[in-house]
């Protein structure tokens, strides 16, 4: 198989054919007349930062913010001296005073209990409600004192409250060594676990080398989503717990196409699906209204709209500088049943390496479904979701001017992205770290894989167990799903891969990165 390769520098001869937008002028009406979205929110921070902007104005603005991050929070505050609203626009409904009466009574018991001689007698006591409202208002040293040898059937009891979920990834996090025996028997019927509990009991089975329990609990969280990916997750490792092969006949009938349901076809050695790449007709019509936040933001309004025609909408955006309004849209219109790889500007990417094309479509079609006009709750921007400190860094680099809206412009958000690419690929060459360092920062990359437990090739569930490892949720999602798309589009250019080939030297270090010690 061909490795994931170093490109050499590579000049793009059409850097000045990209045009930079024109910023979208500001002023208090303007702002006032957007819709209340995320992408207004990103305007208002750019207003709220510029001397135009008044202190009246940014107090009545703040008002239509949709969700305030930290950065509108610091523009805020500069501007007015106040602290932003922590939810604009909406108001708690206060507790009566029969529910002030009842918790104040729940504490009490509570701390009652702890400074009595036998906390746990007199916790067994209490109805099962009771007993995990306790556990979880205790504090790290009352679970402590609470930590006794527990029933199959008490365990059973408390599985069917809800808030018993939190007790789990207490217990977990504080390893309580006798409730954490009892986290391998088995829930009651009617249990209340969310599918995030139920994975993770699976995997605390196999740390512990129980693969039957582990088997019992990804067949329960099968069951418990209608998530199609953690659905084939928890079949995935219900075969790797027993190596059933039904679990993975299971998962090659999934419509979705994941790590898992690649990783299922591998081990079965069955053909990759189908997925859809549109060739839609060139022009321009459309450039400048995708590249616009404004115009998405009213257009997502109407593709979650139940009442609109999502078929007949996507006709609207048949244009190949619009590919990724028209596959967003018949994905959705599909409910996701239907999985479009789009592979758009063949012109300013096809002279670079495949690997390189490759991870910047995975990581356009992760981050932002090549959707031009792109901003997210963090204000990272366009296509390639390019936070605004590393727009700063990148144009200074490139001895430009700082635009932010330039990178509504996909062509320009590539040309920053493979800037940013060169940079990543001097430390790491696979492209599975290359996704963690540009989610999570070449840093945090760095701290996760020089962890000895983590990507060492050693136990009998890697290197997938080092993949569900990762500490930081959004990385780990973004990671799994970026690596899936590489392979997709590696093929989808010519260059058959398939995800085990992939993963079976994540392990070594020369080579997938330069961070680790080289054997």
């Amino acid at each position: 198989m061909r490795r994931f390769a170093r490109p050499g520098r590579v000049i793009l001869l059409l850097l000045l054919a990209v045009g930079i937008l024109t910023a979208r002028p500001l002023d208090y009406a303007t702002l006032h007349a957007m819709p209340k979205s995320v992408e207004k929110d990103y305007y208002l921070w750019r207003y709220l930062s510029s001397q135009k902007a008044t202190r009246s104005e940014a107090e009545k603005l703040i008002r239509e913010a949709k969700r305030i991050n930290g950065k509108l929070a610091k523009a805020y505050r500069k501007k007015t001296g106040h602290k932003a609203p922590s939810h604009p626009g909406r108001t708690r409904k206060p507790l009566t005073a029969a529910q002030k009466a009842a918790e104040a009574k729940k504490k009490a018991t509570t701390l009652s209990l702890l400074k009595s001689d036998d906390p746990w007698h007199a916790w067994l006591q209490l109805s099962p409600a009771m007993q995990v409202y306790v556990l979880n208002h205790a504090g790290a040293a009352g679970r402590k004192r609470l930590d006794h040898p527990v029933t199959p059937e008490l365990f059973a009891r408390l599985s069917t409250q809800y808030p018993f979920n939190q007790t789990i990834r207490r217990i977990r996090r504080e390893r309580l060594p006798k409730w954490s025996k009892a986290l391998l028997y088995s829930p009651a019927k009617k249990h209340r676990f969310t599918y995030r509990t139920l994975i993770s009991l699976g995997f605390n089975a196999l740390y512990r080398g129980k693969p039957a329990v582990g088997e019992m609990y990804f067949r329960l969280a099968a069951r418990k989503s209608v998530k199609r990916e953690e659905v084939d997750q928890a079949l995935f490792w219900a075969y790797m717990s027993r190596h059933n092969k039904s679990y993975l006949q299971k998962l090659t009938r999934s419509y979705d196409i994941n790590l898992y349901t690649l990783l299922a076809r591998d081990i079965l050695h069955v053909k990759y699906p189908r997925t859809i790449t549109p060739a839609l007709p060139k022009g321009h019509r459309l450039s400048r209204t995708v590249s616009d936040p404004i115009a998405w933001a009213k257009l997502k309004q109407k593709i979650f709209n139940k009442k609109v025609d999502k078929k007949a909408l996507a006709q609207h955006y048949r244009e190949a500088d619009a590919v990724g309004y028209y596959s967003y849209i018949l994905s959705k219109a599909s409910r996701d049943t239907e999985q479009y790889f789009p592979m758009p500007y063949r012109d300013l990417l096809a002279k670079l390496p495949r690997s390189r094309q490759a991870i910047l479509y995975a990581i356009a079609r992760q981050e932002s479904r090549f959707v031009p006009a792109s901003i997210s709750t963090s204000y990272a921007l366009g296509m390639m979701q390019i936070m605004p400190f590393l727009v700063r860094h990148l144009a200074k680099k490139r001895h430009e001017k700082v635009n932010y809206d330039a990178m509504f412009d996909p062509r320009k958000a590539l040309i920053y992205a493979n800037d940013h690419m060169a940079y990543l690929t001097k430390w790491l060459k696979h492209p599975l770290f290359i996704a963690y360092a540009y989610n999570a920062g070449i840093g945090y990359t760095r701290r996760l894989i020089r962890k000895k437990h983590l990507f060492n090739g050693k136990g009998p569930y890697e290197p997938y167990l080092s993949l569900e490892l990762v500490d930081n949720a959004q990385a780990r999602h973004y990671g799994k799903h970026v690596l899936t798309n590489y392979v997709i589009y590696m093929n989808k250019l010519g260059t058959p891969l398939r995800m085990t080939d992939l993963l079976s030297f994540i392990h070594e270090p020369n080579k997938t990165d330069n961070f680790r010690k080289r054997k």
